[in-house]
């Protein structure tokens, strides 16, 4: 579409009134073979009409189809258990945490006032340790990370930190009631206790309460 040429003629009947000169024939054939005037029609179309839809190929239309994910292998979960530990005596209490499993194999287990290990692997158990009745009965059991020792909570406020064979030392002081959530991360052992209060321990130092 040449918008030039459309608005002289638009334009210039108008300008040719006003100007004699501009409307004399000579003019307009100057204008004519200067500007390639010689045609009819303002709306002139030169470019090629653009495609309709319907010609162009439905797969340049179409979205690229997505490749399907491969699907997993669905998990199985025995519905039976591989095996069964028969624990008589253990307290059924939900605030009491009486078991705790670390990953060398060692499955440690409170039952009244003593502690005892047991080994899947083996079908071993050994006792750790039987406190007094005036301290127990034993509340809470925590592996720490490094597998060589366990802290061992008691109803008397006390937490006790065992290695395999022997007491290393006693927390004491930082609660008034049963030690029943034992959380490690690295040296720190958080305790937490029926007075309400949960306490960071840094086991390492005789000072052991750094933060509440």
């Amino acid at each position: 579409m040449d918008l030039d040429y459309m608005h002289y003629m638009v334009t210039g009947r108008r300008k040719g009134i006003e100007n004699p000169w501009a409307a004399s024939p000579t003019y307009q054939k100057l204008l004519t073979e200067t500007f390639n005037m010689n045609r009819a029609r303002i709306f002139t179309f030169k470019n090629k009409l653009p495609t309709p839809v319907e010609a162009i190929p439905r797969r340049l239309l179409s979205p690229p189809l997505r490749k399907a994910k491969s699907t997993k292998p669905c998990r199985r979960i025995p519905k039976d258990p591989e095996r069964t530990l028969d624990v008589p005596g253990i307290v059924d209490n939900f605030y009491l945490n009486l078991l705790d499993w670390i990953s060398s194999n060692i499955l440690a287990i409170a039952l009244g006032n003593s502690v005892y290990l047991r080994n899947p692997s083996h079908r071993s158990i050994v006792e750790l340790v039987t406190i007094d009745d005036e301290d127990g009965p034993i509340t809470s059991i925590s592996w720490a990370l490094d597998g060589q020792h366990i802290a061992v909570g008691l109803n008397n406020s006390w937490v006790q930190l065992w290695d395999s064979v022997r007491l290393k030392g006693t927390l004491r002081g930082g609660h008034h009631g049963r030690v029943g959530s034992l959380a490690w991360n690295k040296h720190i052992l958080t305790t937490g206790g029926m007075d309400g209060r949960i306490i960071n321990n840094a086991v390492r130092v005789r000072s052991h309460i750094v933060g509440t």
